[in-house]
């Protein structure tokens, strides 16, 4: 009797440390699993807000039509009388060319030279899509004056001609087209989590 006691009691030892390290095995998996899943969760998070930001990104350079058809409007209004041989800042219409420094980023270039100095047009908020754009109309010159006189440096297109060019091509046709003055339109457009986006159309008249 003596000896079928000691038996058992050994085995009863036995089994009382195999299931203390079954559950400390079962801990260290569960620990395992919840870090994958908090990883999993943080990492769907971060894949959500990345194409949040690329969708108001990619809305705010769409919105930016809205500053060069405003800025097109305006320039077809004026573009008569020698009204465009001049500087309206109120306007936002520079008759010379403007640019940043080198290395000077434009958005630098926005808003430390252009929005102080009072040449930008900014438009009403966008109540839909919260974006708000800003346009300025630069003349491809680099003085201001009669782009027709040469010391303004202007960048025009080809003047009409009556003779062909110097193309060799079967039946080449002589200029039909008056000389047209180039004006760069740069829109900024301001939207939602800070998103920021440039838009530059170069349009002739």
């Amino acid at each position: 009797m003596l000896t079928q006691s000691i038996i058992l009691s050994g085995r009863e030892k036995l089994c009382t440390r195999q299931k203390g390290v079954v559950l400390m095995i079962a801990l260290i998996v569960l620990v395992a699993m919840t870090l994958a899943g908090i990883a999993l969760v943080r990492s769907v998070d971060t894949s959500n807000i990345i194409a949040g930001n690329l969708a108001f990104q990619q809305a705010a350079t769409q919105a930016g039509d809205t500053g060069t058809e405003t800025a097109v409007t305006w320039l077809q209004m004026n573009n008569a009388n020698g009204v465009l041989f001049a500087s309206i800042p109120a306007q936002g219409y520079l008759a010379s060319r403007q640019d940043p420094a080198v290395g000077q980023t434009w958005d630098a270039f926005w808003t430390n030279t252009l929005v102080p100095a009072g040449w930008v047009v900014t438009l009403a908020q966008d109540a839909s899509t919260g974006n708000t754009v800003s346009y300025i109309i630069q003349r491809m010159c680099s003085q201001a004056g009669d782009s027709a006189v040469a010391f303004t440096d202007c960048a025009i297109s080809q003047t009409a001609g009556a003779v062909a060019g110097m193309s060799k091509g079967v039946g080449t046709p002589p200029l039909a087209h008056s000389s047209q003055v180039y004006y760069r339109i740069t829109s900024r457009i301001a939207g939602p989590r800070n998103s920021v986006s440039y838009v530059q159309t170069i349009v002739a008249l």
